[in-house]
């Protein structure tokens, strides 16, 4: 009888330290690190252009799903095409509570400036999406096709036409000098602060075409205020959702059928301070995830007709690294590096 009531005691009292240790351990497994103050989200773009879209939708889908206990902040810092963002990101080192979210000039910028930042001086969290290109005319144009138009801009002679696009030295203009070295025109480039005033410009007939990114000229499209005539990718895109009485994304063809070999596409990615903890890069990483499988972001990804490549980690790093190559091999042929 003694030994037995020895081993119950003895059990009972590994019962009790089981269920401490328990206690003590589920507190620490569920600590993982969040934000405790705000989040700045910074866009280094203009208001009302694709990056700072995006963001406000991030900032709105956050919300409305409770993603986070502490809010995001948009805060536009474009000056310097960017590099008042990005110099901004590059100087946290070691905030968690900031984020970035970045076009393709996270390359063009430092490349085309000179300015001391590098991809490699913040913290990759994800891509999002990589971002279409279109050529777009103003509607009352006869220009059904892009290859009427580009012969209508080579007959019209040197810089008679004018396209316009974001920024100076970037993906537009980098775009733009590859489709005169495609086709032989030859454009009057007139950059504006992001492709909201672009698309602005071109219902307003002050200039005569853009390559806006789908998510930036679609209300005008849908109001019958401009044409898309290609994009600027490998294959077309795949929404058949009609955006107008008698077009979708899918009906546009891409300037390589179009016989224009030109093609261009852009990250739309997301990155924090240098210095942060791992930790603190999986809690975006994560929510960032929750991000994408929301009803909002997919619909906002079929109406802006994006690729919707992702990805983080590893392959996220490798697929910065050969695009930074690429950008340079572009900037170099257009002549804009930095000298």
């Amino acid at each position: 009888m003694q030994i037995s009531n020895l081993k119950i005691r003895l059990q009972a009292a590994a019962t009790a330290v089981a269920a401490s240790a328990a206690l003590v351990a589920a507190p620490s497994a569920q600590a993982a690190w969040e934000p405790t103050k705000p989040v700045e989200f910074v866009v280094p773009a203009g208001t009302g252009g694709g990056a700072d879209q995006m963001a406000r939708l991030i900032q709105g889908i956050v919300a409305k799903h409770n993603l986070m206990k502490q809010p995001l902040i948009v805060v536009n810092k474009s000056g310097g095409a960017g590099a008042e963002g990005f110099l901004d990101v590059k100087g946290a080192k070691g905030d968690p509570n900031k984020l970035v979210v970045t076009l393709s000039n996270l390359f063009t910028t430092p490349m085309a400036t000179g300015v001391p930042f590098n991809w490699k001086d913040m913290t990759p969290v994800a891509m999002m999406a990589l971002d279409n290109f279109v050529l777009w005319v103003n509607a009352d144009t006869p220009y059904k096709t892009a290859t009427e138009y580009m012969n209508a801009v080579k007959a019209g002679g040197p810089n008679k036409f004018k396209m316009g696009g974001t920024g100076s030295k970037q993906e537009d203009q980098i775009l733009t000098v590859g489709l005169e070295k495609a086709t032989g025109a030859k454009f009057t480039y007139v950059p504006f602060k992001g492709g909201g005033e672009v698309a602005v410009q071109l219902v307003g007939k002050h200039i005569d075409s853009s390559v806006n990114n789908p998510i930036e000229a679609v209300a005008q499209w849908r109001a019958g205020k401009v044409r898309p005539l290609c994009v600027f990718d490998d294959k077309r895109m795949p929404y058949p959702a009609k955006i107008t009485d008698t077009q979708s994304w899918q009906d546009i063809p891409t300037c390589k059928e179009a016989g224009l070999p030109t093609s261009y596409t852009m990250l739309r990615g997301i990155f924090m301070p240098p210095g942060v903890s791992a930790e603190q890069q999986q809690f975006y990483i994560d929510l960032l995830k929750k991000v994408r499988e929301t009803p909002e972001w997919k619909d906002y990804m079929e109406k802006g007709a994006f690729n919707q490549s992702s990805m983080d980690g590893a392959a996220y790093r490798d697929w910065l690294a050969k695009a930074e190559q690429q950008h340079h091999e572009l900037m170099q042929a257009a002549g804009f590096l930095a000298k």
